[in-house]
C-alpha cells in the first residue's frame, strides 16, 4: 500500500502538490477562525447551565426553516446596527451560530470589539446540530 502511494506522488506531483495545498488552506482557514468553538453537546451544557444564548447570524429565512430554541437572530449584515439588542446578555457567553461554522468570524470581531469577553462559536454550525438529532424549532 505504500509503495503504491510512493509510486502514485512520484508519477502525479502535480496533484499531490495541489492535495497538499489544499488541506493547508483548510488548516489555515480554521486557525484564523476567531473565537474558542465548542461542539454541540458543550453548546447544549452551556445554554443549560450557565444560560447561554445562542446568536444565529444567519438570513431571516434560513433562521425560520429552522433553529436552535431560544436562538436570537441577528444576520452578520445587520449586526453594527442590532447590536445592542445583545447588551443585556453581556454577562452570559454567546455562542454564534451559522450554517457550517465557519463564517462567524466577523461577527465574533464585532462582539469582542463591542465588549462581549465570552463568545464561541457552534463548530460545525446548525448544521453539525442538525446531524446530531437535536431538536430544531421552525416559524
Amino acid at each position: 500500500m505504500l509503495e503504491q502511494v510512493i509510486e502514485f506522488s512520484i508519477n502525479n506531483p502535480m496533484l499531490v502538490s495541489a492535495f497538499v495545498l489544499l488541506l493547508a488552506l483548510i488548516a489555515f482557514n480554521e486557525s484564523r477562525t476567531t473565537g474558542n468553538s465548542v461542539n454541540v453537546p458543550e453548546t447544549v451544557r452551556l445554554m443549560n447551565r450557565d444560560e447561554a444564548i445562542t446568536l444565529d447570524i444567519r438570513d431571516r429565512k434560513n433562521f425560520t426553516q429552522g433553529h436552535i430554541a431560544g436562538s436570537v437572530n441577528i444576520p452578520t449584515a445587520n449586526l453594527d446596527t442590532r447590536i445592542q439588542e445583545l447588551d443585556k446578555h453581556k454577562n452570559k457567553k454567546i455562542i454564534v451560530v451559522c450554517n457550517t461554522g465557519s463564517s462567524t468570524g466577523i461577527a465574533i470581531a464585532k462582539l469582542q470589539k463591542a465588549g462581549f469577553e465570552q463568545v464561541l462559536r457552534l463548530k460545525g454550525g446548525i448544521m453539525q446540530w442538525q446531524s446530531d438529532s437535536m431538536p430544531m424549532v421552525k416559524k
